[in-house]
């Protein structure tokens, strides 16, 4: 019989994504012991598609843990084009807007730069750690189970447990019935997304109106993303390149833009999810594992980085001075954040969706219409947005 292999460690980290990542790089650098376990290849998680921007509040958190370069160097201007029905209008202009920009960052590239800071600072990245369960996440000593590549079954014990294995994860799914209340709504909103070989607008592009919501964003100097508000019952099959193509010049008002090569594409339905608390025992949820949010206004990201510096900072004072104010604040301060993200996108998407379309209700569109208007006529309206956009709101 093949005896399992056990082992301690301060934090044990179930999934090797931005906010697990995240916070075994700020644990490291504060001294805290800890063992990433990730489902996936380290080929696989380097290279997933995912969200591109860091919010300047992202930013001056790397620069505070003196990380600036695993950000790279590619500025997120905050100028938001937004046309309806071929009319240009821009957000971002305003002075606080320009000076508190982002950084464009893809998520792969992010978690690349992670996983090899991480590693080179002696961090301790295992992939491919399957079968990952949770015991004992009520006690004092919480117990991580798995299997590595080679099969053999590993035990770790720890003080805590950080569930950043997003929303369909062993963490979350961990916790007892009951134990924690979630919130949830459907958009009935569903976009296909298009990752392509063309080159990227000047600015971050938003299209509304008569024919339909639509969307273009940097992913490089020669690759854009792009969004098409599509029928929930679509299926990529019903989307062939031609048809992409022409949508995006009609949507956009492009007739111009270039017909490159798809990469990728997918269909997904926008949705919102919370969970609360987002805390069990010692268990802490971070990331997708705790909330799901619309990707208007690039929120998803952004919120696991607030997340994982809550939490490790948390980790790292009750470590160190056996202070757990942090612990036991971490769901109210990261939900906080969460709420007001998750009503700023919503406020986002319900604008700009009830715009676009055929058979859009007549008085939501104009209600959102006078939304939209009120944004760039009023320098407070502005300013909240910009607030929310920079993520110092």
């Amino acid at each position: 019989m093949t005896q399992t292999s056990r082992e301690s460690t301060t934090v044990a980290i179930v999934g090797g994504g931005v906010s697990g990542l995240t916070a075994a790089t700020l644990l490291r650098r504060s001294g805290v012991d800890c063992v990433v376990l990730e489902r996936q290849s380290r080929a696989y998680v380097e290279q997933r598609q995912r969200a591109g921007v860091v919010e300047y509040r992202g930013v001056r958190m790397f620069s505070d843990w003196g990380l600036d370069q695993l950000l790279g160097s590619f500025p997120a201007d905050n100028t938001l084009e937004i046309r309806v029905d071929g009319e240009t209008r821009l957000l971002g202009r305003d002075d606080y807007s320009r000076d508190a920009t982002g950084q464009a960052v893809p998520q792969q590239v992010l978690v690349r730069n992670l996983v090899a800071a991480f590693l080179a600072d002696g961090g301790d990245l295992r992939f491919e750690a399957a079968d990952v369960a949770l015991q004992d996440l009520g006690g004092e000593r919480p117990v991580l189970t798995y299997h590595d590549p080679d099969g053999a079954s590993r035990e770790i014990e720890c003080a805590f447990v950080a569930g950043c294995d997003g929303d369909h994860g062993v963490s979350n799914a961990s916790v007892p019935d009951g134990a924690l209340t979630e919130y949830a709504f459907d958009y009935g909103i569903s976009w296909l997304t298009i990752l392509a070989d063309a080159p990227p607008p000047a600015h971050a592009l938003m299209a509304a109106g008569r024919h339909g919501y639509a969307a273009q964003y940097s992913r490089g100097p020669r690759a854009s993303r792009f969004y098409l508000q599509c029928d929930p019952g679509d299926r990529t099959d019903d989307w062939p390149a031609d048809r992409i193509w022409a949508q995006l010049r009609l949507r956009l008002d492009r007739p111009d833009l270039p017909a490159g090569t798809i990469t990728e594409t997918e269909i997904f339905p926008l949705r919102a999810l919370v969970r609360e608390p987002m805390s069990y025992g010692r268990l802490f949820l971070l990331g997708d594992a705790a909330h799901v949010i619309s990707p208007m206004g690039a929120k998803g990201m952004n919120l696991a980085l607030y997340d994982a510096e809550v939490f490790a900072v948390a980790v790292r004072d009750f470590s160190r001075d056996g202070d757990d104010a942090g612990l036991r604040g971490y769901s109210d301060t990261c939900l906080a954040r969460t709420w007001k993200y998750q009503e700023w996108s919503y406020w986002f998407s319900e604008m700009l969706h009830d715009m676009s379309g055929e058979g859009v209700d007549p008085f939501r569109a104009r209600m959102a219409e006078a939304r939209f208007e009120r944004v760039l006529a009023s320098p407070t309206a502005t300013r909240y947005w910009a607030e929310m956009m920079t993520g110092l709101g």
